[in-house]
């Protein structure tokens, strides 16, 4: 990525919806320029989606929580995974070194809802355990923008 890569991203990071003309004009570079970085980015697997950002709280999922879980010796992380991905309440999931196997990311409509969500994600018998944490205040929402910064800024000496 270079410098001009990283102000694509952050303009369409902040406005996704805007047009590409549009954008090409702030920036102050050619249309097919903005065009051609989008592409690029898309295609190296940098930009991965352009869909609309939910809010669960929004949708009536105020509850979050993270389930780490213990899998079974012999079950697979990839069984487990596709009976999670079966739960519209699991948001994203990850197999993980340390205390635990893997790392679920939940919502719920409420704290006795979370406990059917738990229950439903512990139905898979390669699930022998799972530790719950809710969250009660998001300090730094999902971000890219900082990340897409660094990456075109040379490091420290």
């Amino acid at each position: 990525m270079d410098e001009i890569d990283g102000k694509v991203i952050e303009i369409f990071a902040h406005e996704p919806r805007l047009g590409v003309l549009e954008a090409s004009r702030r920036l102050g570079i050619a249309r097919g320029t903005v065009q051609a970085r989008l592409d690029k980015l898309a295609a190296a697997g940098v930009v991965t989606g352009w869909g609309p950002d939910l809010s669960p709280e929004a949708i009536g999922y105020p509850v979050m929580a993270f389930l780490t879980l213990e899998i079974r010796q012999g079950a697979g992380h990839d069984a487990v995974a596709t009976h999670l991905a079966r739960i519209p309440e699991v948001l994203e999931a990850y197999t993980i070194t340390g205390a635990g196997d893997m790392w679920a990311r939940v919502v719920a409509r409420s704290n006795a809802d979370l406990q059917r969500v738990i229950d439903l994600v512990l139905t898979e018998p390669g699930i022998d355990r799972s530790t719950t944490v809710i969250a009660l205040a998001t300090q730094i929402p999902y971000r890219v923008v900082p990340l897409a910064r660094a990456a075109v800024t040379p490091p420290p000496a």
